[in-house]
């Protein structure tokens, strides 16, 4: 590893999925996803580091939208792999080289990205997952973590927050005024 990468601050990205109406799922059920990207957090749970950037929106299901990464229905699972997506997508764009952990509380979406599981519903929006993984893992020193959810964890609950409000394509709480817990 050469010392530049090595003097770069470890980056983490914090995604999750939401779906209050999480049984009996259609393609009409509401969901949402969202990504918290600190820099100099370690993942212990303390909320340290900077928040360096923040997005969330709605699953989108339908298949004729630009925007449509291969969700059939709105589901928890469904904003978990497209959260995953979304910063996978921001990584290839955005982020400097160096090492990047991408935590979540969904060891599914975990699981499913770095091609230990496979996905019996949703294919195509895991494929994408899938192969953005293995595209990112060539530009950054990537990794997966699993965290605790609901936890208190301050990024985490963030981006808990973030896809709850995704899920209306509401806009989120502001940092500053935003608590951990707080949807």
């Amino acid at each position: 590893m050469s010392s530049a990468v090595a003097d770069t601050p470890p980056v983490s990205i914090y995604i999750d999925g939401s779906c209050i109406e999480n049984r009996n799922v259609t393609a009409d059920t509401a969901a949402g996803w969202g990504f918290v990207v600190v820099i100099g957090d370690r993942g212990v749970g303390r909320g340290t580091g900077d928040l360096m950037h923040e997005s969330s929106g709605p699953v989108i299901t339908n298949p004729n939208s630009d925007e449509w990464l291969g969700a059939e229905v709105g589901s928890n699972n469904t904003g978990e792999l497209s959260a995953m997506v979304h910063a996978l997508r921001w990584i290839l764009v955005n982020c400097p080289k160096g090492e990047v952990t991408i935590r979540a509380d969904s060891m599914y979406a975990l699981r499913i990205t770095d091609g230990s599981w496979s996905a019996k519903a949703n294919k195509k929006l895991a494929l994408l997952s899938q192969e953005l993984w293995k595209e990112v893992a060539q530009v950054v020193d990537l990794h997966n973590a699993h965290v605790k959810a609901h936890s208190g964890h301050r990024w985490n609950e963030r981006a808990d927050h973030l896809a709850y409000r995704g899920q209306g394509d509401d806009e989120p709480i502001p940092l500053q005024f935003w608590r951990p817990g707080q949807r």
